[in-house]
């Protein structure tokens, strides 16, 4: 494929996508320098049914990841030190790095609290480069936190994404529109942005290894072994992406779920939990002046099998009483009792944001 396949007929856009390396592990080491150079992995202690959030550089040399179990972690990692995770500590340091974005561009968007893109097209200081820009956000992030972080830069988000995680850690690459035809040609498929691993394998079973294999099958083809997803596929193996850096993302759902210490077969005592989480979730939704219609449970046998259920209402509601009402009545249509569980969470969705 030639150039003209991915340079785009309009203006072409300078994005950034930063992301933290090892952000919650690295803030561990940062403030407890005993820390530095060891496996450090951020999550519940090996004996518990927690996952890993993340881990440092030396524990992932074992194999660990995140949302791997911690006993799995264990296993791997027996020297690792598993270290509670401190969200409000992360997300002042994430706002702290947020507020550094914004000295450039008010085009923001976060995807979670260690990364985001960055539309500098248009920006504040009027630096024509986006590579110039990127090496000073990095740079000022490691004054002002003591953290490193990777960066890349390239004309869609699609590709800015992916080159961020491209040499990480502290990581910098940049795709301009003259290198993103071999640099998607050579990029394993494992390492497209939105192909998980379930994926991988499929791609792989039948011939696609990287971005120039992807690039020879046909849109037609690809939305028949993969849907609708197909046309994600076909687009990013060409450099195709049109995405806006859009600030203000309208989240979905806010919920909350719980893993439990033990399996519970107790109906009383699952109740007792949901309505904990009933409370909680009243709690912030009363705080961001926000209720929804939809109230959603979810739950995790035993046997991993999860199951969810739910019911929408036709006003909008932010009241524990009420949510456990609809939660008293979706747990009657599930086996939960006759059946172990594991996993209890609460969650309201088709949001109004007063």
């Amino acid at each position: 494929m030639g150039e003209q396949n991915i340079i785009p007929n309009v203006c072409i856009r300078k994005i950034i996508h930063i992301d933290m390396d090892a952000f919650y592990a690295s803030v561990e080491q940062r403030d407890n320098p005993s820390l530095i150079g060891k496996p450090v992995i951020v999550g519940g202690p090996p004996n518990s049914r927690g996952v890993v959030s993340t881990c440092s550089y030396e524990a992932r040399k074992f194999g660990v990841h995140s949302a791997m179990s911690s006993s799995q972690a264990y296993r791997l990692c027996p020297e690792g030190i598993f270290v509670k995770p401190r969200f409000e500590v992360y997300k002042k340091v994430s706002l702290e790095i947020r507020s550094i974005f914004h000295e450039y561009t008010d085009l923001v968007e976060p995807l979670s609290l260690d990364e985001a893109y960055l539309d500098v097209t248009d920006n504040k200081k009027g630096i024509p480069l986006a590579t110039e820009i990127a090496k000073e956000i990095l740079k000022k992030i490691k004054e002002k936190t003591g953290l490193n972080a990777s960066a890349g830069i390239s004309f869609n988000k699609f590709l800015a994404k992916v080159a961020s995680g491209y040499r990480k850690p502290k990581g910098f690459t940049v795709i301009t529109p003259r290198t993103a035809d071999a640099f998607i040609d050579n990029l394993p498929i494992g390492k497209f942005y939105g192909v998980g691993k379930v994926t991988e394998n499929k791609m792989l079973s039948i011939g696609i290894k990287n971005g120039a294999d992807l690039k020879k099958i046909s849109r037609d083809e690809l939305i028949h072994h993969f849907g609708k997803a197909g046309n994600y596929y076909f687009d990013i193996a060409h450099g195709n992406d049109n995405r806006e850096v859009t600030p203000n993302r309208i989240r979905k759902s806010i919920g909350k779920e719980i893993t439990l210490s033990k399996d519970i077969d107790d109906r009383e005592e699952m109740l007792n939990i949901l309505k904990e989480i009933a409370n909680d979730l009243e709690i912030y939704l009363k705080k961001h002046n926000v209720k929804g219609k939809t109230v959603t449970l979810k739950i995790k046998f035993f046997n991993f099998k999860s199951i969810s259920r739910s019911l929408t209402v036709d006003e909008p509601i932010q009241e524990s009483k009420i949510i456990m009402k609809i939660i008293f009545d979706l747990i009657e249509k599930t086996d939960a009792g006759k059946i172990r569980v594991r996993l209890l969470g609460i969650s309201l969705s088709t949001l109004q944001f007063n």
